[in-house]
């Protein structure tokens, strides 16, 4: 049967209806609000990372065992406000070229880099700050020498008890120490800092690229110029929480 002329056949378009469009309104209204959210939550914790505390990976193994590689710590930047750091004291500190052979290799690849963009902005996941931890051994002014005859390092003349080492570079009173020839590699200094700075080694002190490194190798040093320091403003901070794993929570 044909139609009439004023006929019309039935629209095969989804009407739209006030509740339909209310919907939408409603949808777009919940995704700009999580938008807004997150970006408001990454603000905060940049700004959080940026004054006063940020979590670091700890970049090689030089602080075996107090601290493992890839483990995850928390640093206070705020702990010692221009100071000098203590003695003692773990820090995470700037590395200049004077330690680039202890940083680890960075990613090449687009997605490594865009990630090490966002955490330079951020303050969050990698980014490409350079840095080592270590621990203080000395502040400006102090002297540092190793060894006693037992192989124990001092600080001004004074023996200090490091019962944090961990695997130490080999000391033989008698027949490898710092009176033989061949010398131990333990033996070094003694060794002035500079006011404004601090010495550095790691507790795995026979794996540990730290201040004293190339004074080890020259025997006892007639001055300084062999030993590498960090300056007080290159330190980021200290040390004071273990994050991750967390089987091995712990606080310093």
């Amino acid at each position: 049967m044909n139609l009439m002329a004023d006929e019309t056949p039935h629209e095969s378009s989804t009407v739209k209806t006030p509740e339909t469009e209310k919907k939408k309104d409603s949808w777009t209204s919940v995704l700009l609000s999580t938008a807004l959210n997150l970006i408001i939550a990454i603000a905060v914790v940049a700004l959080v990372q940026a004054f006063f505390v940020k979590v670091y990976q700890v970049p090689s193994g030089s602080m075996e065992t107090t601290l493992n590689v890839g483990d995850r710590i928390v640093v206070n930047r705020t702990a010692y406000n221009g100071a000098e750091p203590p003695t003692g004291d773990i820090i995470v500190f700037r590395a200049d070229e004077n330690w680039s052979e202890e940083l680890p290799e960075g990613s090449t690849s687009f997605l490594g880099s865009l990630a090490k963009g966002f955490g330079d902005i951020t303050g969050i996941g990698p980014s490409n700050e350079k840095y080592l931890v270590k621990r203080v051994i000395a502040q400006g002014g102090d002297t540092v020498e190793c060894c006693t005859s037992e192989g124990t390092l001092t600080v001004n003349g004074e023996a200090i008890n490091e019962d944090y080492i961990y695997e130490d570079l080999p000391f033989v009173p008698g027949s490898l120490d710092c009176s033989t020839d061949p010398q131990s590699y333990r033996c070094f200094g003694p060794i002035t800092v500079p006011e404004g700075q601090v010495l550095v080694m790691g507790d795995h002190r026979s794996a540990s690229s730290d201040s004293v490194i190339n004074c080890r190798y020259e025997g006892v040093a007639a001055d300084d110029s062999c030993a590498r320091f960090v300056k007080k403003e290159d330190v980021i901070g200290r040390v004071f929480f273990k994050l991750w794993p967390v089987t091995d929570w712990r606080g310093f």
